[in-house]
């Protein structure tokens, strides 16, 4: 990116207008692509908590809080400068939950049950079209809810989980 700025001050300074904007066209590229793969890294350890949840039939503290994290970190991520738009708008999760779905059972099968699943063994426990659908419950409210209350509805779902119960008393 250093590189970029070089270039496009003296493209200012040489009077080279197309060269800049064709620059500044490639710095938002950096920066959307650099957006949309921590919405994506955030999306694999949500997805990670919920199919530990949904394996191990209960819901730990720490676990409760990595998924409320996540949905806040991608509500905040996902809008654009402008306050009106994002980045990823509510139509298009689908495939980035099937890439992070992937990555995410790989990642847990280290944790679930402290690792006694090999990815391929527990992807055939795990209820994925159930996870994603929590999970898309949970992205959909980060366009309907306020940063502000958008905590007591997370608090809310995450007391409908497996273990939720028990976890929010």
């Amino acid at each position: 990116m250093t590189q970029e700025l070089i270039e496009l001050r003296q493209s200012i300074n040489e009077g080279r207008y197309q060269d800049a904007l064709d620059i500044i066209d490639e710095l938002e590229e950096m920066s959307k692509k650099a957006i949309l793969e921590k919405i994506q890294s955030f999306l694999v350890r949500l997805l990670i908590h919920l199919i530990k949840n949904q394996v191990e039939q209960r819901l730990t503290n720490s676990w409760a809080v990595s998924i409320r994290d996540s949905i806040l970190k991608i509500q905040s991520l996902n809008v654009k400068e402008n306050n009106k738009s994002y980045y990823i708008k509510e139509k298009e999760w689908q495939d980035y939950l099937e890439e992070a779905f992937d990555d995410a059972v790989f990642a847990a099968s280290v944790e679930v049950f402290e690792g006694k699943y090999n990815p391929f063994q527990l992807r055939e426990r795990v209820n994925e079209e159930e996870i994603k659908k929590i999970a898309y419950d949970l992205l959909n409210m980060t366009y309907t809810y306020s940063k502000k209350t958008i905590r007591v509805e997370i608090n809310h779902q995450l007391s409908q989980l497996p273990g939720g119960e028990n976890w929010i008393n």
